[in-house]
């Protein structure tokens, strides 16, 4: 009876200490789509919408300036997301990887910049 007990205690430990605590996790998407002669339906889409790759996220130029832009925040526990731009459901970067941003362990607010179809973007960490 006595190792029954400890082999629940032992079980109970190890399944607690499987979980990964979430952290806020709050990402600024901005693109550049003042080299794009038509751009319509601008969005991204990657590993963290709902529908993985299959669903735009719409990003918006509120202020008309070809930038666009969007905030999406969510509690998770993963390490990295990867996405590509979108115009009117063309992917931008045809036949190269996909963009990454690769999180810390703890709450992050991130601002990614980019220009579409360029595949050097650069991603500014702000710290919570």
């Amino acid at each position: 009876m006595k190792n029954l007990t400890y082999i629940i205690i032992l079980i109970g430990f190890l399944s607690q200490s499987c979980v990964q605590e979430t952290h806020q996790k709050t990402v600024t998407f901005r693109v550049d789509m003042t080299s794009v002669p038509t751009a319509s339906n601008v969005g991204v889409r990657g590993s963290f919408t709902a529908n993985s790759w299959t669903e735009t996220a719409p990003l918006t130029d509120k202020n008309g300036d070809g930038i666009y832009e969007g905030t999406f925040s969510q509690k998770t526990a993963i390490n990295a997301i990867d996405f590509k731009f979108v115009n009117n459901d063309d992917y931008e970067l045809k036949g190269q990887n996909n963009r990454t941003i690769n999180f810390e362990y703890k709450p992050e607010t991130i601002v990614y910049e980019a220009v579409f179809n360029n595949p050097n973007g650069e991603q500014i960490v702000i710290k919570n």
